[in-house]
C-alpha cells in the first residue's frame, strides 16, 4: 500500500471515531430526563463514592435533575430545544462524510469543525455564568471543544500531508528568450 494509501485510510479512520462521538452526543440529548434520572440513582448508589467524595457533583445533578422534572411536567415544550441540539449533532455528524469521501476537496469542513469546537470555549466563559452554571462544570463542557479540536487538527494535518502527496507535478517551464 502506498504512503497516499495509508493517510487516506488513517484520515478515515480518525473521521469515524469522530462521526460516532458526534452521533453519540446528539443520541444522548433525547432522552435527558431519563437519563438524568439514570445517573443520579447510579451515584446515590452504595458503591459509588460521589456523594460522598464529591457533594458539590451530586448537589448540581440532584438540581438538574430536578430542573428537568419540572421542566417536563409542567412545560415539556421546552425540552423541544434540546431535541434540536440532539438533531444539530447527528445534522453536523453526516457533514463530516464530505472528508471522508475526498478529504482534500473538503478540508473545509475538517476546519470549520475545528472553529465549531474552538467556540465552545467562549460560549461556556460568557452563557455559563448568565445561566447559573457552576463554573467547573463550563470547564467541562470546554474540555468538549479541547477534545473535540484534536482529532480534527490531527485530521487536518494529514489531508494537508495527502494533498502534498497527491498534487499534480508541476515543472517549471523556462521563458522564452
Amino acid at each position: 500500500m502506498n504512503e497516499a494509501n495509508v493517510l487516506l485510510r488513517r484520515i478515515r479512520v480518525w473521521l469515524v471515531f469522530f462521526i460516532v462521538a458526534l452521533v453519540l452526543s446528539g443520541l444522548t440529548a433525547f432522552p435527558l430526563v431519563t437519563e438524568l434520572h439514570w445517573l443520579e440513582s447510579l451515584l446515590k448508589n452504595s458503591a459509588s463514592p460521589v456523594a460522598e467524595f464529591f457533594p458539590g457533583l451530586m448537589e448540581w445533578i440532584e438540581r438538574v435533575r430536578a430542573g428537568l422534572d419540572a421542566t417536563d411536567a409542567k412545560y415539556p415544550f421546552v425540552l423541544y430545544g434540546t431535541d434540536w441540539l440532539a438533531f444539530a449533532h447527528l445534522v453536523i455528524a453526516v457533514a463530516f462524510y464530505g472528508p471522508y469521501r475526498d478529504p482534500v476537496r473538503n478540508i473545509w469542513v475538517i476546519e470549520f469543525g475545528m472553529i465549531a469546537c474552538a467556540g465552545i470555549i467562549p460560549l461556556a466563559l460568557i452563557c455559563g455564568p448568565i445561566r447559573g452554571i457552576p463554573f467547573w462544570w463550563s470547564v467541562i463542557d470546554m474540555f468538549f471543544g479541547i477534545f473535540g479540536i484534536i482529532p480534527l487538527y490531527v485530521v487536518r494535518r494529514k489531508i494537508k500531508q495527502l494533498e502534498a502527496l497527491t498534487a499534480p507535478v508541476r515543472f517549471a517551464v523556462p521563458a522564452a528568450v
